[in-house]
């Protein structure tokens, strides 16, 4: 006997053993024991959760001889072995894509007008319904809306959207919905365990993770890996090496070099895997799904159960997202998702990822506002590190590439300064005990800016950055509120002072020093010009006078 694909050789023939797919299921079980069978179905879903599958055992569940007390076909009566060999007259498979015609139709329309010759039931399976032209939909209309009592019409599709809503509004519509990986991992281990293979846990975890919600596809790759190690115990190298997949190591190598804006070294890691002879198109998805992960990882710390990773991947993804911002895996996730598209139908693979990689790497290849802030982010750090400073023109060319220059002082000079008695103001309008908290609070800064320990902690460039800042006091008197203007420098001194980590930091350091909470907040300002309380620049303000009574 030839060999049968898994796929088919355990597709379910009773209702218990359809999976993922419950609400379904218990449904149509209910309709069969309380005698409340429609007319006309409507399966909906993606390719391999089953819809087929349930519409054949819906068909031998409402023909058997002898049904279960659930509503299950009992498989042994000569009505269900027929049907499930394919012979029975009573059940009627049509595929829409090679049969969409209007006669194709008409010559339903001609049968439906014979009782069934054995049997209850006529059922007519139309697969890929959507497939059906204008014509064809319009000539199933009526007899679909008002068929004879002992037809049964089940219409699949991977894409209801496409199907007239005068069709729709005649059916019982069903989803079918993607199965959960757990659900898929199980499947398949059972069954290997019938086959009597063995096979990695882990294997079996990410050939159910590649099957990305199909069961249908989850046994195929399961089909393609056992064959391929046939006799051997399927492991999970095994299944990355059939799969044309990486593993997770490579992609935290990958990412780490993207991060760092190592062009060389990320295409060194591509060249490693064209190689070792995976394929570029896997690679692309296995990889923005990584990202993906990253991202949520970054987003929220109680997701571990949503990742399905290992402890030591875990742990070392973490690792990795600590090394990139969100803003960046949010670009990263665009420009590959863009390219996956691309690299399918690519005669050369390899190219279009390096192309990439380098958009990845050297933001400076594009010009939208993705690109900008993340070259923003890269000088930023530069900066943090001291690598180098950059000049007023350097900032206003970047600037004016986003579109943002003429908003604010970008030349750096400072406005002129009104000639107020910012003391006098301070000590009109605060009592005697606030003004000696802002005196310690400035004093604390002042400390900050110079003391290595907070310079290494908070870094010395943002640190720098206080200088663009107007120090104002907070409506509540206690707190701190930090101005800065429009120029390319206020712009990125708010952004840096705006990040919960180096607001937190600065706080905690105030903290240390004079034993108080003071919380920080930031705003841009069109002008920074001081007139009254809420507007005084702190830093400015000569606290060594003493309080009058």
């Amino acid at each position: 006997m030839s060999y049968m694909a898994l796929y088919r050789k355990w597709r379910p023939d009773e209702f218990d053993e359809v999976k993922g797919q419950e609400h379904v299921v218990t449904t149509l079980k209910n309709q069969i024991t309380h005698d409340r069978v429609g007319h006309a179905y409507l399966f909906c879903g993606t390719r391999g959760t089953g819809k087929t599958t349930v519409a054949k055992l819906f068909a031998k569940a409402v023909n058997c001889e002898y049904p279960l007390e659930d509503g299950s076909p009992c498989n042994e009566c000569p009505t269900c072995k027929a049907i499930s060999a394919g012979t029975s007259l009573n059940v009627i498979e049509i595929d829409a894509a090679s049969n969409n015609g209007v006669d194709n139709i008409r010559e339903i329309r001609n049968e439906v007008q014979y009782s069934p010759t054995e049997g209850k039931r006529k059922v007519y399976i139309i697969d890929e319904v959507h497939m059906l032209s204008i014509g064809a939909f319009n000539a199933l209309l009526k007899t679909l809306e008002e068929p004879p009592s002992y037809v049964i019409f089940i219409l699949a599709t991977t894409e209801a959207h496409k199907i007239p809503i005068t069709i729709l509004s005649r059916c019982q519509r069903y989803d079918f919905r993607r199965i959960s990986l757990e659900t898929i991992y199980e499947r398949l281990a059972d069954l290997l365990k019938r086959e009597g293979i063995e096979a990695e846990e882990k294997a079996i975890r990410y050939v159910a993770k590649a099957a990305d919600g199909s069961m249908r596809d989850a046994l195929s790759l399961l089909d393609q890996c056992i064959a391929f190690y046939l006799g051997q115990t399927l492991t999970y190298e095994n299944v990355l090496e059939v799969l044309g997949a990486v593993d997770v190591e490579v992609f935290n190598t990958f990412m780490t070099h993207i991060a760092k804006s190592d062009t060389m070294g990320a295409l060194k890691v591509v060249d490693e895997i064209i190689w070792q002879g995976r394929e570029l198109s896997q690679f692309v998805a296995d990889f923005t799904w990584y990202m993906r992960n990253l991202l949520l990882l970054k987003t929220s710390d109680d997701v571990t159960d949503q990742l399905d990773l290992s402890a030591e991947n875990l742990a070392s993804m973490k690792e990795v997202a600590a090394q990139v911002q969100s803003e960046q895996l949010m670009r990263y996730i665009r420009v590959f998702s863009e390219m996956s598209n691309q690299i399918r139908y690519a005669t050369q693979k390899r190219v279009t990822l390096e192309l990439a990689v380098m958009k990845l790497t050297t933001p400076q290849m594009e010009t939208n506002m993705d690109s900008l802030l993340d070259r923003i982010r890269v000088l930023e750090d530069k900066m943090e590190q001291g690598a180098f400073s950059m000049s007023q023109e350097q900032m206003a060319s970047l600037l004016a590439s986003a579109g943002t220059v003429g908003e604010g002082n970008v030349s750096g000079e400072t406005q002129a300064v009104p000639d107020i008695n910012r003391e006098e103001i301070l000590k009109r309008e605060l009592e005697p005990a606030e003004y000696d908290d802002m005196k310690q609070i400035m004093e604390s800064l002042q400390e900050i800016k110079t003391n290595e320990t907070y310079r290494n902690r908070i870094g010395a460039g943002t640190l720098s950055m206080l200088e663009r800042a107007s120090i104002n006091i907070g409506h509540d008197k206690k707190s701190l509120l930090f101005s800065f203007d429009g120029s390319m420098e206020g712009q990125m001194a708010n952004k840096r002072f705006s990040m919960e980590g180096t607001k937190e930091a600065l706080q905690a350091a105030i903290g240390d020093l004079t034993g108080k909470q003071v919380d920080i907040t930031c705003q841009q300002k069109e002008s920074l010009e001081e007139s009254n309380l809420s507007n005084i620049n702190l830093s400015k303000v000569n606290f060594g006078i003493e309080m009058m009574d």
